[in-house]
């Protein structure tokens, strides 16, 4: 796969991926000196998504300094994903639990400032080539793998990260099934957007980068 076009986006995405891995040390030591836990903190999907995204934008960044081949889009498209979800599911249902935002401005950055981040990247340098539904399911493997062990050790030790997979709250293992249900439908939407928004993207680029190639050869 040929490197990004724009070269200003390494040294961003090495930038992008220290401040975001301060952030998360700053949440992992608060966790590790409270009540929390290291344990439970990497049983946060917002943890475990900003960490992928510090791995992609890491070696991402890397790659583009020094030649070597990029992140496939596979990889890259996955996290955007799973960064979308944690941005959609803090605004829709997580803000209205103050107790889960312990360190505000980390709270910003894993929840707000990161998704935007990711979904950028993605559309600045789409995949070079094409998403396709295989790739999309393959994506959901992850969440699903997931959402199975929280809820196993969640009923084994009596701790759940989030409010809407515990089931001794209001509605019980009722509200969690539809919860879950609602989850899975916004994982696979939204993960098919992006696919398609990152292929029009692609597409169009290699029209626009084969356009100028053509006008060199007919000045040539």
């Amino acid at each position: 796969m040929p490197p990004s076009t724009q070269p200003w986006l390494a040294p961003v995405r090495l930038a992008v991926a220290v401040f975001t891995a301060v952030a998360l040390c700053f949440s992992g030591y608060h966790a590790a000196t409270d009540t929390t836990g290291v344990v439970n903190f990497f049983g946060y999907f917002t943890n475990l998504s900003n960490l992928a995204a510090v791995g992609v934008l890491g070696y991402g960044g890397w790659a583009g300094l020094t030649g070597r081949p990029p992140v496939p889009g596979a990889v890259r498209g996955a996290v955007v994903l799973y960064l979308a979800i944690t941005g959609l599911v803090y605004g829709t249902l997580l803000l209205k639990y103050p107790d889960l935002q312990v360190i505000p401005w980390v709270n910003d950055v894993v929840h707000r400032a990161m998704p935007l981040a990711l979904l950028a990247d993605w559309v600045i340098d789409p995949p070079a080539r094409r998403t396709g539904p295989k790739a999309v399911a393959a994506w959901l493997v992850f969440p699903l793998v997931y959402l199975v062990s929280s809820l196993l050790r969640g009923y084994a030790v009596g701790w759940y990260p989030y409010p809407f997979l515990d089931p001794a709250l209001h509605g019980g293992y009722r509200r969690v099934a539809g919860a879950c249900v609602l989850l899975a439908a916004a994982f696979l939407l939204i993960g098919a957007g992006i696919a398609a928004l990152g292929n029009v993207l692609a597409q169009r680029r290699r029209t626009r980068e084969g356009t100028v190639v053509r006008r060199r050869h007919a000045r040539a």
